[in-house]
C-alpha cells in the first residue's frame, strides 16, 4: 500500500493513497484537532514549544546541558520522558486521537541521546529502581509509556523508529527495546529521508537492516514473512523518477511505503508507477 503523511486535512482523502497519517502534534508543538479520515500522529517527547515555555521539562545530561535544538546533534528540543504531568498530557492527546480514529502513530518516542536524561528526577528514580544500568532503566521507562499508550488505542498502534538498525543502537541511543516494544506495537515506521534519492544503495542497506531486525531476513524467492514495518520517504521537491526508484527499493523490504509532506509529488509518482506497471495491448498503425 501507499500512504501519505500530511499536515493538510483534505490530502487525507486523495484517492491515490491507500492510507493517510495526519500530524496532530509535531515537533514544533503545533496542535491540531484529530481527524477521523487518517491515522493521527503525535510527536511525543520532541516539543520545541513546551521546551521553550518551560525549560524545567527539558532533558539534561550529567553536566546539565539541555537537549535543545540550538545545540549540536539536536534538530528539535526534547522533553524528559519521566516528567509525569507532560506524560499524562501526552496520553490524553493519544486518547483524543484514538477517539477520532482507532489507529494512532507515535513519533519521537524515547530519550534524546546517550547520556540523557540525568535530571534529579531521573537520578532518583533510577536509584530507587530494580535496574543496575541506566540503559536498562531507560528502556523500562519508554516501554512503560508505550504500554500505557497501547491501553488507549483500540486499533493499530504505529511507532516511528530512528533510522539506525545496527544491533543495540536504538537501545543505547533512545531506550528503545524493540523486542519489548513489539509486544505493544503493531507496526513500526522508519523514515528514510533524502532530498534527492539520486542513489539508493544506502536506502536498501538500511531497509534490509530493519528487515533483519524486525521481520526476518529478506529472501529473493519472495517467501519472506511480511515485515512489521513500513518505510516513509520524503517527497518534497524530489524528482518523480527518483521518487519512483526509491519507492521500488522500499517496496522490496517494507510492508507499505509512505510519502512525507508533498502529497502532489507523491501522488504523481504513484500514478506514474502504476501506469508503468499496467499491461495491455497497444493499438496503433501497423
Amino acid at each position: 500500500m501507499y500512504g501519505v503523511v500530511t499536515r493538510n486535512v483534505p490530502e487525507a482523502d486523495w484517492p491515490e493513497f491507500d492510507c493517510a497519517f495526519y500530524e496532530v502534534k509535531d515537533v514544533t508543538g503545533r496542535p491540531a484537532e484529530p481527524i477521523a479520515s487518517a491515522v493521527n500522529m503525535v510527536s511525543c517527547f520532541g516539543d520545541n514549544a513546551a521546551a521553550s515555555d518551560n525549560p524545567e521539562l527539558v532533558a539534561v545530561d550529567s553536566e546539565g546541558q539541555e537537549a535543545t535544538r540550538d545545540r549540536t546533534y539536536f534538530d528539535w528540543s526534547y522533553v524528559c520522558p519521566t516528567h509525569d504531568a507532560y506524560r499524562e498530557g501526552l496520553l490524553e492527546i493519544i486518547a483524543d486521537c484514538a477517539a477520532a480514529n482507532d489507529n494512532v502513530r507515535l513519533d519521537d518516542v524515547g530519550f534524546p541521546r546517550e547520556g540523557y536524561c540525568r535530571c534529579e528526577r531521573c537520578r532518583h528514580r533510577f536509584a530507587e529502581s530494580e535496574f543496575e544500568t541506566w540503559a536498562d532503566w531507560r528502556a523500562s521507562v519508554i516501554t512503560e509509556f508505550v504500554a500505557a499508550a497501547r491501553e488507549r488505542v483500540p486499533g493499530r498502534l504505529y511507532l516511528t523508529l530512528y533510522p539506525d538498525p545496527y544491533p543495540g543502537h536504538l537501545y543505547e541511543r533512545a531506550g528503545l527495546d524493540l523486542e519489548a516494544l513489539s509486544q505493544h506495537v503493531d507496526e513500526f515506521v522508519v523514515p528514510l529521508y533524502d532530498l534527492n534519492y539520486g542513489t539508493t544503495y544506502w536506502l536498501e542497506t538500511i531497509a534490509r537492516g530493519f528487515r533483519s531486525a524486525l521481520g526476518g531476513e529478506y529472501r529473493l524467492d519472495g517467501e519472506s514473512p511480511e515485515p512489521p514495518f513500513s518505510i516513509e520517504l520524503y517527497a518534497v521537491d524530489v524528482a518523480v523518477d527518483n521518487l519512483i526508484h526509491a519507492t521500488e527499493v522500499a517496496d522490496a523490504y517494507a510492508k507499505d511505503v509512505l510519502f512525507g509532506y508533498d502529497a502532489a509529488q507523491a501522488s504523481a509518482a504513484i500514478r506514474r508507477k502504476r501506469a508503468d506497471e499496467r499491461t495491455g495491448k497497444s493499438y496503433g498503425p501497423e
